[in-house]
């Protein structure tokens, strides 16, 4: 008798399916891809946050200069005030660039407050003067590391610190106390 042979028919679908199988693989791994891409362009909320803080910092700052400057009294409220927005401003901007100033801003603040404890002290304007040369110093180079563009406006703000005389009573020279703070606020709005 003769032996019949039979053969099996190949199954197309086991590579159908072997091929769908592998196509799902592959785009299954490009979109974990695609999304991790997605998710290093996105800014961290903490980032966000922090310059939303600055801008509200140096903005308190430049409101207060920039509106009723008429307030310095014997007492330097107003230009105590000035200083330590100044200062908060200055650090707002020092933190944003990654500019260490702790040690500087802790001396101007003992200078803001040296001037509110005696009304009669004649040393004052001594003090204000230390004070907006350590900040002018510090936004100078902040301003060489960060800011290259503003140099005329540091300029300003060191020629505005020169004025302010050590020698003269600060009530004498309210112009000059409040050019420096305008040449700050100046030079913080464009930092900013």
């Amino acid at each position: 008798m003769a032996e019949i042979k039979i053969e099996k028919k190949k199954s197309v679908w086991l590579w159908v399916l072997l091929i769908l199988g592998v196509t799902a693989l592959l785009l299954y791994i490009l979109s974990l891809n695609d999304g991790s891409q997605k998710m290093e362009k996105i800014p961290e909320t903490t980032d966000l946050l922090s310059v939303n803080e600055n801008l509200a910092t140096v903005n308190a700052f430049v409101v207060f200069v920039e509106s009723d400057s008429n307030k310095m009294t014997l007492d330097h409220a107003y230009t105590n005030e000035a200083l330590l927005k100044l200062v908060e401003a200055t650090n707002a901007i020092a933190d944003e660039v990654g500019y260490d100033i702790k040690a500087d801003i802790d001396q101007v603040k003992e200078y803001a407050e040296i001037i509110t404890v005696e009304p009669y002290e004649t040393t004052h304007a001594n003090n204000i003067r230390k004070a907006s040369d350590i900040l002018t110093k510090i936004l100078q180079n902040i301003q060489q590391a960060k800011y290259p563009g503003l140099s005329n406006e540091v300029l300003q703000l060191r020629n505005a610190s020169s004025l302010i005389n050590p020698d003269v009573l600060t009530l004498d020279q309210k112009d000059a106390v409040k050019s420096f703070f305008s040449s700050a606020a100046d030079l913080l709005k464009k930092m900013n």
